[in-house]
């Protein structure tokens, strides 16, 4: 037990918080009195006019986004003793409670508008004994996500070196690679909120002076007119040219491979 307790507090309790120091329904706070926080854990219940396993394809997705999107370590996940999952991420230094919800909330307005991604503030550390169905939170392998869709919860209490197997090997979000997905998502949010402004004239027509303008200014700025324009008299030392431009419309596309570091099947 011992062992399973430090890497509980390895990964989501803030510095001197004891797994032990549960309330009175066996929660643990996973906020500071100060406001911080090293845990983010997402709650995926069960929807009752949804499919029987849509709650864990919404979990596999959003489990995708943040490693592809944003190259965080595999998330910990677990089912909650009664019909719903848990997705845990770990931070490596305290963040501001305000960050974590900011995050969250940016998260789901760009990338899973159709979802509702609640966080937790106290949670029960599995292994625990959900007190309204009577079985067990626990940690589970993600390629078992699926098989609890219809009864999220455990008979019997699981063993305990299979928790501690699921946590060992599980890394946190470093404090540098959390404020660049605060920023890229803080981006992108200003982005999408910026007016679209109509392109104006180029350079090269804005302000057109007869007295400054070679021959190819002016039918340059005829031919954006859908003007043709015919001449009589070839100037000299002036040499009409025409062609074509060719406008190159590049896109970007981004790569992103399955859940590199877990089993998330959906």
């Amino acid at each position: 037990m011992e062992k399973l307790f430090a890497q509980l507090s390895r990964l989501y309790l803030m510095p001197g918080a004891a797994p032990a120091g549960q309330d009175a329904h066996g929660r643990v706070p996973l906020v500071s009195g100060d406001g911080l926080s090293r845990a983010i854990v997402i709650d995926f219940p069960r929807l009752r006019d949804g499919a029987p396993e849509q709650h864990w394809h919404k979990l596999c997705a959003v489990a995708n986004a943040l490693q592809e999107t944003f190259g965080f370590p595999p998330p910990a996940v677990s089912i909650d003793g009664g019909s719903g999952y848990r997705l845990w991420l770990s931070l490596d230094e305290p963040a501001p409670e305000g960050d974590v919800r900011r995050f969250v909330s940016m998260l789901r307005e760009r990338h899973f508008p159709e979802l509702e991604l609640a966080i937790s503030e106290q949670v029960q550390l599995p292994p625990a004994l959900n007190p309204v169905s009577g079985k067990w939170a626990a940690f589970i392998h993600p390629g078992m996500g699926a098989s609890f869709a219809e009864e999220a919860g455990l008979e019997i209490e699981p063993p305990l070196h299979a928790q501690l197997a699921f946590l060992e090997g599980l890394k946190s979000i470093g404090k540098a690679q959390f404020f660049d997905a605060l920023v890229a998502l803080k981006q992108n949010e200003a982005a999408s909120d910026a007016p679209v402004i109509a392109p104006g004239p180029t350079a090269s027509t804005a302000g057109l002076l007869l007295k400054d303008a070679t021959l190819e200014d002016i039918v340059r700025h005829l031919h954006a007119m859908n003007i043709e324009p015919t001449f009589r008299h070839v100037l000299q030392g002036q040499k009409l040219a025409g062609g074509s431009t060719d406008f190159d419309a590049g896109s970007t596309g981004r790569s992103g491979g399955a859940y590199s570091g877990s089993d998330f099947v959906r």
